[in-house]
């Protein structure tokens, strides 16, 4: 299987190109266990919109192909409930404040990894991007006090921050690169020894990133 990083973005007409891998992958995995629609387990963390993006998600997915989301849809204090991703043939983290998102999902992190381990795609949506990596890139704009991207992509945060995320990949990830002009940002983040490698994705673009083995217990 394989973990699918989307940049983030609307399009004015989806055309479903973005998740038309991955749902791909969990109506395979939803096939072996007897269900012919996948069940998608959709996680979206924000304050004040959080059904409303997830509705946009799965909106934008169902042109790819019929899926059953099952939406989980908190405020950015949490909690995700620890059924969230049961019987899911899928998984797909949505967009919003990164380091929210790393923070309450953190609990979880083991669960993800084993669920991907195990063969379960996982979509993530900018900030579910983001956070897919062992080393996540979740904000800010200055790096020891030198501006290396505008501020308006801080996220909440000063210094260019770096914590641990799922780890579902080895290389940490930018999004909205093109719209946002945060390239300048993961290219610092490299040169500054603030992690090993990265990779950039624009709006409306995804990233399919392959997965062989990935341990439960390592972070």
């Amino acid at each position: 299987m394989s973990v699918h990083l989307v940049g983030g973005g609307w399009q004015d007409e989806p055309d479903g190109v973005v998740y038309a891998a991955f749902v791909h992958e969990a109506t395979a995995r939803a096939a072996a266990s007897g269900r012919v629609v996948p069940r998608v387990a959709i996680v979206a963390i924000r304050d004040d919109d959080a059904a409303e993006h997830a509705e946009r998600l799965v909106g934008a997915m169902r042109i790819a192909g019929p899926v059953e989301a099952v939406v989980t849809a908190v405020g950015e204090s949490g909690p995700v409930p620890a059924d969230a991703f049961a019987d899911a043939d899928g998984i797909v983290i949505g967009g919003g404040t990164t380091p929210a998102y790393r923070d309450v999902l953190e609990p979880h992190f083991d669960v993800l990894r084993d669920l991907v381990g195990g063969g379960t795609p996982y979509l993530g949506f900018s900030a579910g991007s983001a956070i897919a990596a062992s080393a996540a890139l979740v904000g800010g704009w200055r790096i020891g006090g030198v501006e290396v991207a505008g501020e308006d992509i801080n996220e909440g945060l000063d210094e260019v921050t770096v914590l641990g995320g799922v780890g579902l990949i080895d290389v940490s990830v930018d999004v909205h690169v093109a719209q946002w002009g945060s390239l300048s940002r993961i290219v610092a983040a490299a040169e500054a020894g603030l992690i090993e490698a990265g990779i950039g994705i624009d709006e409306t673009s995804e990233r399919g990133v392959a997965v062989s083995t990935i341990s439960g217990g390592d972070q």
